[in-house]
């Protein structure tokens, strides 16, 4: 409301809302609590160059959260606008610019998840140990099975996830949650490796636990590890990217085709890698900093 922002904010307000809008500006102002005079007054003066600057910057977040389908928080917001006009902008003066600009993020879906006990042909050590940082790339991987829907069917997406840079360093989407799907996406990130072994991590689902599953992990001279049961923090980090891409992808439209479904994800997950920064990644996004690291 109007009259719950800050008074140098009123202004702007009332001009974008009898702009947009079409409203009244003597029921704005007085809404506001300000005379129609000293509006008119603010309207003749001559902009600083932190308005123009403001004006700027609210273009710019409405471009990029049509972009990104209104998924955007403040703090996502300040990262991307901090690159664009290469500023350090407080992310308090995004948050008021924000409110002003009438850019809100949806609000994300919690879901429970329920998990299928299984009889493991092997289980690993919680080795990770919930030590979620990594020195280099392919040091530490984290990998899981998540369900997604489309029409009235199921798909499932694995995916290896790299605690280094938080990048998807593999990932395939099926039509059955079995030990096929998960074994592709190893292949693939396996495939991808040049000399290293990293460590990865995986909840104690079949396919992790399976015979096969442990033989391609010697293969490639990697070391498993296990959450504990029924401990999901123990895979953190892989939870936390299943939460993200659903909130910004996957809750934001309904998907009727296997195919639909499968070209969304491939285009979030490019724009994660490479168009999404982060703050614990310096500003930048996973594939950046994994470039300076090499």
């Amino acid at each position: 409301k109007i009259s719950q922002i800050r008074f140098e904010d009123k202004y702007i307000a009332i001009q974008e809302l009898h702009e947009k809008e079409n409203l009244s500006i003597i029921l704005l102002c007085e809404i506001a609590g300000i005379s129609r005079a000293a509006y008119y007054k603010w309207l003749k003066r001559v902009p600083t160059d932190r308005e123009l600057l403001n004006e700027e910057i609210m273009k710019e977040m409405k471009t990029l959260q049509e972009k990104v389908d209104g998924t955007f928080g403040y703090r996502q917001m300040t990262l991307h606008m901090n690159r664009k006009f290469e500023e350090d902008i407080n992310h308090k003066r995004i948050y008021r610019l924000m409110g002003i600009a009438n850019i809100r993020s949806v609000i994300r879906v919690k879901k429970k998840q329920s998990y299928k006990p299984s009889t493991p042909q092997h289980a690993a050590e919680n080795v990770l140990n919930r030590e979620f940082t990594a020195e280099k790339p392919n040091e530490k991987w984290v990998t899981d099975v998540t369900e997604l829907k489309y029409g009235t069917k199921k798909a499932y997406l694995s995916a290896i996830r790299d605690l280094y840079d938080g990048s998807i360093v593999s990932y395939v989407l099926g039509h059955s949650n079995n030990n096929n799907l998960v074994f592709k996406t190893l292949d693939k990130a396996t495939a991808l490796l040049n000399g290293e072994r990293p460590l990865i991590h995986s909840d104690r689902g079949f396919q992790y636990t399976s015979k096969k599953f442990k033989r391609k992990i010697d293969k490639a001279k990697m070391k498993q590890s296990m959450s504990r049961v029924g401990r999901c923090i123990d895979n953190g980090p892989m939870e936390s990217f299943w939460g993200t891409l659903k909130c910004e992808k996957y809750y934001r439209r309904k998907f009727t085709t296997f195919e639909e479904l499968s070209l969304a994800i491939d285009e979030y997950i490019q724009f994660y890698n490479h168009e999404r920064y982060q703050k614990r990644l310096n500003g930048l996004s996973p594939m950046e900093y994994r470039a300076k690291a090499a």
